[in-house]
């Protein structure tokens, strides 16, 4: 895989490496696994609330229609 930034994005992470005394890569491959990480939990929320959906969907269309 390559990864192509542009020279301030490429800036920002040689900083970023330099104050934390680590290598670019190394920041890149954390910074993936935390984007990765955020967004599992995310498709698992939504996987929950479309099977629930599905689940009460009558009750659901009886509540958009309920008044008081």
């Amino acid at each position: 895989m390559t990864l192509r930034l542009d020279a301030d994005e490429t800036d920002a992470l040689r900083r970023r490496a330099q104050a934390e005394g680590t290598s670019m890569q190394d920041v890149a491959r954390r910074a993936v696994a935390a984007y990765i990480r955020t967004h599992e939990s995310d498709d698992a929320l939504r996987l929950v609330i479309e099977q629930q959906l599905a689940r009460f969907a009558g009750a659901v269309e009886w509540l958009g229609r309920w008044q008081d």
